[in-house]
Formats: C-alpha cells, sequence, structure tokens
C-alpha cells in the first residue's frame, strides 16, 4: 500500500468515515452514502462485479488498492475487500492520488 493512501484511510478509519467489508459498502452504496470506493487489488471476481457495478451505477469513483490483505492490516483487520469513504474531501484526497500513482493527471 502506498503511504500516501494508507495514510489517508488511517485518518479516515481514526474519523470513522470509513465503511469496510463489502455487505456494508454495497448497503451505503445503496443508500448513496459513499464518496468513494477502495477495492483490493485481489478482490475476487464476484465482489467486483457487485461493488464496481453499484458504484459506477452511481457515480461513484473506485480506486483499486493494495491486495486484501494489506489493505486490511493497514486498518488492523484480518484482510479486507472493499472500503467504502464517506468523507468527500477525503475521497477527493484518495482520487487524487491514485491518479497521480498511474499518471492521469491532467492538471
Amino acid at each position: 500500500m502506498t503511504d500516501g493512501l494508507a495514510g489517508l484511510l488511517g485518518l479516515g478509519a481514526r474519523g470513522r468515515k470509513l465503511v469496510i467489508g463489502v455487505a456494508g459498502v454495497r448497503a451505503r452504496l445503496q443508500r448513496g452514502t459513499l464518496a468513494a470506493v477502495v477495492l483490493a487489488a485481489d478482490a475476487s471476481p464476484r465482489t467486483r462485479e457487485k461493488v464496481e457495478r453499484l458504484a459506477t451505477a452511481r457515480g461513484i469513483p473506485v480506486i483499486v488498492g493494495p491486495p486484501a490483505e494489506r489493505l486490511g492490516m493497514g486498518l488492523g483487520r484480518a484482510p479486507v475487500q472493499a472500503v467504502g469513504v464517506e468523507d468527500r474531501a477525503l475521497a477527493r484526497g484518495m482520487v487524487r492520488l491514485s491518479e497521480e500513482l498511474r499518471g492521469d493527471t491532467d492538471s
């Protein structure tokens, strides 16, 4: 996990602005309360299909994060396949960081 993404996820966890786990992420996506989703790089095809499809339909950005084990470890948990971000400013920072890492910045 990049230090930047780990730091932002840690900040979100401390501020209770994250939803951890596939079921919680899907429920919050259905309610429209998430600003972004972080999916583990090795998330199962079923998880990817369920979460990405719903997020895309709602216009919510999906960030591919580290493998589930590292994602969970960074949050002090067992392996985690999906994390929802409720805070809009935090989500913007994560999206910006992921774009910078991929070299997709147009600014």
